[in-house]
């Protein structure tokens, strides 16, 4: 189960950096919420149009120090992703605390709710 779901981040990670609006919608939850480091919250299709397009453009993401908590069909996930981006054409990096809620859909796991800030 561990594995399963950090294969759905790397998913996640490896979607971002290939601009992959399909592939997000694939392990995200409809549902899904984000709330970025500013605290502005997004559904879904905020969330994918914010980073498959305009001028945010993930180069790498990896997510460090990993800890996982289940409880049934629900796991919430925390760490530090180390993010490498160009933000309207400038490089950047950061190493932010995350979190991110797992729901199990059809026998899969998905991303139901994410929270990325304070910097680490």
């Amino acid at each position: 189960m561990i594995e399963a779901i950090l294969a759905v981040v790397r998913r996640r990670s490896a979607a971002l950096v290939a601009r992959d609006a399909a592939e997000l919608r694939a392990v995200h939850h409809p549902d899904f919420r984000f709330t970025t480091p500013r605290g502005d919250v997004r559904d879904l299709e905020a969330y994918i149009a914010g980073n498959t397009g305009g001028a945010l453009v993930w180069r790498a993401q990896d997510l460090v120090a990993p800890e996982l908590v289940v409880a049934g069909e629900v796991a919430v996930l925390t760490g530090v992703m180390h993010d490498e981006f160009e933000r309207a054409g400038e490089p950047g990096a950061h190493d932010m605390h995350v979190t991110f809620v797992f729901v199990e859909r059809a026998g899969e796991w998905v991303v139901l709710a994410g929270h990325a800030g304070p910097p680490a």
